[in-house]
Parts: structure tokens; C-alpha cells; sequence
């Protein structure tokens, strides 16, 4: 597999930031995701907080995830506009959770799980009919269903709390792949309407939980 020389610096990127974070707790304090923190002016923690990872088994799968998907995105839109969709994502993903925990003022949350999950989300939108084996699941599915489940997994957890595990900010993540996808790449709308339709089904679900009060 081929991948390209801005997926590699967006790895090196995490390692290093990580890697500071694993040995360095004041570092890793002073740029985490945290509400109180970023509503007391602290914004560059948006941003700064998707280059930190908990360990080293958090940095591998999300990196292991890029590595995988990231050059579908690159393939079809370059090295530019796939920076681009991954640094939307990993905003969108931490704007979400402030949306969602904006009244949790010790909530806080590190990694690149937003970013990876819409670089994610856009490979899907661009290669819906991929198919994706992991290793409890002895037969290959559809991207598309895994996408589709994947999120409505997240709006569950969102709801229960379970794990301790970002699904807000995995789900905000897709949300900005999703609609810089389509912002790239807009003929998608008509060339295969009812994927765009159908990866958009989660997203919707969730503005009307929300919308209903039932989030």
C-alpha cells in the first residue's frame, strides 16, 4: 500500500505529541480536551487535544485506522484537501462534545478518533461497496454498513455512556467527513444518491434525538 508523504507527517504528528504526553503529565494537562479549561479562553485544546493519545494501545488503533483508509481519501482528493478533511473532522468532532458537555466542566478527552473516524466515514462515502473483515466477524461487510452501524452504535453509546470512550467526538468526526466529502466531491449527490442518503440516516437520527430532548 502506498501512502503519502502528508498521512505520514499527520502519524509522525501523533507519535510525537503522544509520546511527549506519555512522559510529560503537565503536557499533557495543558493541551488535553477539557470544558472548563477551553470556555475559560483555552480554544488551541480543540485542536491540540486530537494529537494526544491515553497509551500507546489507543495511539496503534487509531494510527493502524489512518493507515488504512486515509490513502481512499487521497486517492480521490490529493494530499491538501485530505489534511483538510482530516483536521475538519478532528474539529468537528471535539465541537460536538462541547455541544453535548457543555455543562460537564471537568469532562475531558484526548485522541484522534474524531479525525480518524470522518477520514473513515469519507473513504465509505467515496467506496461504499468496499468490503471491511475484522476478526470477529468471519465474513466481510459492506463499508456502507459498517458505517451506518458504527454510528448508530455511537448515538447508543452517547446515550448510555457507555465505555470510556469519546462516541461524541467520534461521531462529530463523521460528521465532518461526511459533509467535506460532499463539499469535495458534490456529483456524489447524483452519482450514488442513495449511499449519500443512507450514511446520512445516523446523522439525522441524532439532530432529532437531540432536537426531542432524548439525548
Amino acid at each position: 500500500m502506498n501512502i503519502d508523504i502528508v498521512t505520514i507527517v499527520v502519524i509522525l504528528a501523533n507519535v510525537m505529541a503522544s509520546y511527549k504526553g506519555f512522559n510529560d503529565p503537565n503536557f499533557f494537562d495543558r493541551y488535553k480536551f477539557h470544558i472548563g479549561a477551553i470556555k475559560a479562553g483555552e480554544k488551541i485544546r480543540i485542536l491540540t487535544s486530537g494529537f494526544l493519545h491515553v497509551d500507546m494501545t489507543h495511539l496503534l488503533f487509531n494510527m493502524l485506522t489512518l493507515y488504512f483508509f486515509a490513502p481512499i481519501v487521497v486517492v480521490y482528493f490529493g494530499s491538501v484537501k485530505f489534511l483538510i478533511v482530516y483536521l475538519v473532522s478532528l474539529v468537528a468532532g471535539n465541537v460536538l462534545s462541547m455541544i453535548f458537555h457543555k455543562n460537564e466542566y471537568q469532562y475531558s478527552a484526548v485522541g484522534a478518533s474524531g479525525a480518524v473516524t470522518g477520514i473513515l466515514y469519507a473513504a465509505i462515502l467515496l467506496q461504499p461497496d468496499m468490503r471491511l473483515g475484522f476478526f470477529f466477524i468471519p465474513i466481510p461487510v459492506p463499508a456502507y454498513i459498517f458505517g451506518i452501524g458504527y454510528l448508530l452504535y455511537s448515538i447508543y453509546g452517547m446515550r448510555n455512556r457507555v465505555g470510556n470512550i469519546g462516541h461524541t467526538a467520534h461521531f462529530g468526526g463523521a460528521i465532518g467527513g461526511y459533509l467535506v466529502t460532499l463539499l469535495f466531491f458534490p456529483s456524489l449527490i447524483w452519482i450514488q444518491p442513495l449511499m449519500v442518503g443512507l450514511l446520512a440516516l445516523p446523522i439525522v437520527i441524532l439532530f432529532i434525538l437531540e432536537k426531542s430532548k432524548k439525548l
